[in-house]
């Protein structure tokens, strides 16, 4: 980009021509290069201009009043543009034009930053409105709309307490029921006049300014505040949930109003080429008639459907009869046959444009439609899939464009549990809503944000119950299982943002009436209050009393036809973290293929092994202590035996014992008397024991290799427990293949050591069965040192598992128990950017990875190299692994098909 572009800070779009396009995100957001791509391939949209997302960042750095003296020539051209194009004049009386100024960062962030409409009015330039229109109370409709944005927006009029409404609605509520009316477009001209002076009144009270009557200083108000928007509690929240980095900054567009509330010609809705909720290839959408498109986000008014099969299936839903539908909620394919065929063309026009499923805006202002928005549609993970296959199936994409098209971690929503059918069958039916984002969910009843956050935090499970959600409930609709609200569409800010993060959500559910200072919402009767329990199905749109039964998710249909396409393409396999047959099948259900992680010390927590353990402990010689393992030999066989059964004909890496031996005794009196009681001693052995196991630092203490070296006896038991189990299955006909993992090795003779061991107990165990087992011998690389000296301790491993978890931990030098006290002040300053146990560190931790990987291999050409930490299921480190050349990841169970999506998107990237 040359100099003289990289300092354009304005582009213009408009009548068919535009200077940005849909390539330019970067640069002006998405909605500013859709804006400008639509007007190119001849999609009506109301002239405007974008300023750049660097102006936001220049904003931030340089303060406002330098930002506004280097845009203002800009601004002023844009608006002269808008003027030419539309044939009106901004601040004019007689020929007024108006705009809206809207938010667009590069990633679509739904509702988290702000958008005024209508601006332009005043008091004279609404009389000119009316005049010019014949429409007196469009008008006023518009002008109080105009106060209330920019009173919210600009300058800041929020409710005081959580419990209190909207200031601007309370007010609203007071002028309606002096009349007894119920909904907005009900207000006459007169009292949408009441409602300009009441509101500038108000604003007056609470800031001691008069509310600005001059365009072009509401104008600058409102760049300002979308600017400022950016920074805003829920936008930072937004961007830290899904990854955003806060230097991208967000678009400001600026385009010329077009009015869905000027009659009953007039409408506005929302509008998706395909469900967003479960995939299906059926346009849907909602609008209002004679409204502005806040009042459809918003979920003021309960919207119609855009379709007629979308109204009956509303209908069906609200248990509204056909005549009532048709007369009183009919669909715009109904009502406006015109205008629908023309959106229906278009949105089509679109869906091909872009191959994917979009999310569009619109408005028919008196009988012409106009497109405000386009954008790549929030989707939920089910949707996800099913978009991705049909777009395949259907030619408009290809098979390594459906592999990228779906988000690894959104895998996460289709491995949910479901509700068990002969529950949900048995299950007391509350009332419906509209099933806004499919799921299960069942929780406690909380009716604000922060206490969900807060419940949550404590480790209840909630559901969020509101009279309708905005962008300041994020963090709470985050933290609860599902979301029900009273207000409310399948295209309201509840259903959108639910369906974005995979929460469960029944939206417009008419039936509820919530009383946020009493915390009670009453259901047909039926009063519950926080705490209670409830539990909704996103995909019937049924909320249900109390707690219905769930079970687990199945790999099946588009999601099996996904794991396929991965197969073809992938090069790292994955294999699973699993200490028990019922997470080895889970997984290998799932598509692993292997083990990569077998904890063996979660295996001896029981009450009989737990007993034998400690004896082992308490055992002050090599007798004792042997004797004591006797006894553990054939519980570890059993344990084993079930594992490598399950992964019949896979491979399975066990880890050696591993802790430090303190963690398998009581540190309380009363565990302690129980335990002396057991062993038959008295509690002064058992807390001597103890006291003599405490270290000051005991994960880099007695543990690992170094107990197996301390005590070899203990490696010789579980490798006869671990090949005895496989010889029994080979006996019984199966396929056994065991791999025995070394831990925490940092220097070669550690493992040389213990590899003896384990093969002189091996051969005697062959020896006395008369069966051999082919079976490896690795080591766990989570030592800085053991990184280093790889090509050394390649001569004695035939394989290498990087427990990263550790690696990161001795690394950094960061405890991973303790890294809480101070890694949020860590993120919050740049410091981190993430945390380094959640997401690989690539240039440290991972360049000790590819230092052992390369080392390893000169030594051991054929060396097999894997990843069991918890990085092994996350995407960024998943790719990673596929870099470096490693053969296998390692994760829990439902980590398994985010792992494999992500590997076969890092082999098609590395194409």
């Amino acid at each position: 980009m040359s100099e003289k572009t990289s300092e354009k800070r304005v582009y213009l779009f408009g009548n068919g021509k535009a200077e940005g396009r849909a390539d330019m995100r970067n640069l002006l957001g998405g909605k500013g290069a859709n804006l400008a791509e639509m007007n190119l391939i001849g999609v009506p949209v109301p002239p405007g201009f974008t300023i750049t997302t660097d102006v936001c960042n220049e904003y931030f750095e340089k303060g406002k009043a330098d930002v506004v003296a280097l845009l203002k020539d800009d601004v002023v051209n844009g608006v002269k543009h808008v003027e030419k194009l539309m044939g009106l004049k901004f601040g004019d009386a007689k020929n007024p034009l108006l705009v809206s100024v809207r938010s667009g960062a590069r990633a679509s962030m739904p509702g988290m930053m702000d958008t005024i409409l209508n601006l332009g009015l005043n008091d004279e330039v609404v009389k000119g409105l009316a005049a010019k229109t014949g429409n007196e109370r469009f008008a006023y409709d518009s002008y109080r709309r105009f106060v209330q944005m920019y009173g919210d927006v600009v300058l800041g009029m929020k409710p005081v307490n959580k419990e209190d409404i909207d200031p601007f609605e309370a007010i609203i509520q007071k002028v309606k029921a002096q009349r007894g009316i119920r909904l907005d477009n009900e207000m006459n001209t007169d009292e949408l006049k009441s409602l300009v002076v009441l509101f500038k009144d108000y604003i007056k009270e609470r800031t001691g300014r008069e509310f600005p009557s001059d365009p072009m200083e509401q104008l600058w108000g409102a760049i300002c505040a979308v600017f400022d928007s950016w920074m805003n509690d829920r936008a930072i929240l937004y961007r830290k949930m899904e990854g955003i980095p806060q230097e991208w900054g967000t678009a400001v567009t600026v385009m010329a109003m077009v009015f869905g509330n000027m009659g009953n010609t007039s409408a506005t809705g929302v509008c998706f080429s395909r469900d967003a909720a479960t995939g299906e290839n059926r346009f849907n959408g909602e609008y209002l008639v004679n409204a502005q498109g806040e009042d459809v986000v918003a979920g003021i008014r309960t919207p119609q459907q855009i379709t007629k099969e979308g109204s009956l299936r509303w209908a069906k839903q609200q248990g509204i009869d056909e005549a009532t539908r048709a007369s009183k909620y009919p669909s715009m394919e109904e009502s406006m046959p015109n205008i629908y065929a023309q959106l229906n063309d278009l949105q089509d026009k679109l869906e091909k444009h872009y191959n994917d499923m979009q999310d569009m805006e619109f408005t028919v202002q008196e009988g012409k439609l106009w497109f405000l928005q386009t954008r790549n549609g929030k989707r939920t993970g089910t949707a996800m899939v099913k978009i991705a296959m049909d777009l395949l199936r259907e030619g408009l994409i290809d098979e390594k464009t459906a592999l990228q098209r779906c988000e690894p971690n959104k895998l996460d929503e289709l491995l949910h549990p479901v509700f068990d059918k002969e529950a949900k069958a048995q299950a007391r039916v509350l009332t419906r809503g509209l099933p806004a984002s499919p799921g299960a969910a069942c929780g406690q009843i909380v009716f604000f944000a922060d206490d969900a956050e807060k419940w949550h935090a404590d480790g209840h499970q909630v559901v969020m119950v509101r009279i309708e959600t905005s962008p300041e409930d994020l963090a709470g609709m985050s933290a609860a299982e599902g979301i029900l609200t009273a207000r409310g569409g399948m295209t309201s800010h509840a259903a959108v943002v639910a369906r974005g993060m995979g929460k469960c959500c029944v939206s417009g559910a008419g039936a509820i009436n919530v009383d946020y200072k009493a915390r009670t919402v009453e259901i047909d009767g039926t009063v519950l209050h926080e705490g209670d329990y409830i539990s909704l199905n996103g995909s019937t749109g049924e909320v249900y009393f109390g707690e219905v039964k769930t079970r687990p998710a199945e790999v099946t249909g588009d999601f099996a036809e996904l794991m396929k396409l991965c197969n073809k393409y992938t090069h790292l396999v994955v294999r699973t973290n699993a200490d028990t047959p019922h997470d080895a099948e889970v997984a290998r259900n799932f598509g692993a293929v292997g083990i990569g992680l077998c904890r063996t010390e979660h295996m001896f927590f029981e009450n009989e092994k737990i007993k034998a353990m400690r004896e082992m402990i308490l055992a002050d010689s090599k007798e004792g202590r042997e004797k004591a393992l006797a006894k553990l030999l054939p519980y570890q066989k059993q344990d084993f035996y079930g594992i490598l059964k399950c992964m019949d004909g896979m491979p399975v890496n066990i880890r050696l014992l591993d802790p430090p031996l303190h963690e398998f005794v009581p540190h309380d009196l009363k565990g302690q008397e129980a335990m002396a009681q057991e062993m038959g001693v008295s509690v002064k052995v058992i807390q001597d024991r103890v006291q003599s196991l405490s270290e000051h630092n005991p994960m880099l203490g007695l543990r690992g290799c170094r107990l197996g070296n301390t005590f070899p006896e203990i490696t010789a038991m579980q490798t006869r427990a671990i090949l005895g189990a496989a010889i029994q299955l080979k006996k019984e006909g199966l396929d056994p293949r065991p791999e025995i993992m070394v831990p925490l090795v940092g220097i070669v003779n550690e493992l040389d050591a213990q590899e003896k061991v384990i093969r002189e107990t091996a051969e005697k165990l062959f020896a006395e069965e008369g069966v051999e087992i082919p079976f490896k011998i690795g080591t766990m690389i989570e030592v800085p040192r053991a990184a280093l000296t790889a090509d050394l301790i390649a001569q004695k491993a035939e394989y290498f598992s990087f427990g990263t978890n550790d690696l990161t931990q001795m690394t950094f030098g960061y405890s991973r128990d303790d890294i809480a006290s101070f890694l949020p002040s860590y993120l919050e300053k740049k410091i981190l950017d993430v945390d380094p146990f959640q997401v690989l560190d690539q240039r440290g931790v991972g360049q000790l990875i590819r230092m052992a990987v390369e080392k390893g291999r000169s030594t051991r050409p054929d060396l097999k190299c894997g990843i069991c930490g918890e990085h092994g299921g996350e995407p960024s480190s998943v790719k990673f692994c596929h870099r470096v050349g490693l053969d296998y990841v390692s994760c829990s169970p439902f980590r398994v098909p985010i792992a494999r999506l992500a590997a076969a998107q890092a082999a098609v990237e590395e194409a």
